[in-house]
């Protein structure tokens, strides 16, 4: 259970992070909310996925996965760029977390 409440506290890193663009520095009310409110549930499930995990490790996949979610979000949508590197770097970080995964 621990790691499924660490995976939704994941994208809902991702959710804050793509909703920070849309806030236009908090200036903009329910874009702001939004993104405080997703902030606010993605931290207390990564509260509560550390009563049983690791710290480092709960904290290294929450954070890879709102990383990976981001620019994925990013290169397909808001129109980033797609490049090998890019896609290759991500494919690490998902290397790091599986890794987390399988040493826990």
């Amino acid at each position: 259970m621990s790691w499924l409440l660490l995976v939704f506290a994941g994208l809902l890193e991702t959710v804050w992070a793509i909703g920070l663009k849309y806030t236009e520095g908090f200036t903009r009310l329910v874009p702001s909310i939004l993104t405080l409110c997703a902030m606010a549930v993605s931290i207390a499930l990564l509260a509560v996925a550390m009563r049983a995990l690791p710290a480092g490790t709960a904290y290294a996949v929450w954070t890879g996965i709102g990383v990976v979610g981001t620019v994925l979000f990013g290169m397909l949508w808001l129109g980033e760029p797609v490049h090998w590197a890019r896609i290759a770097s991500l494919a690490m970080i998902v290397l790091g977390i599986v890794g987390l995964k399988l040493a826990h």
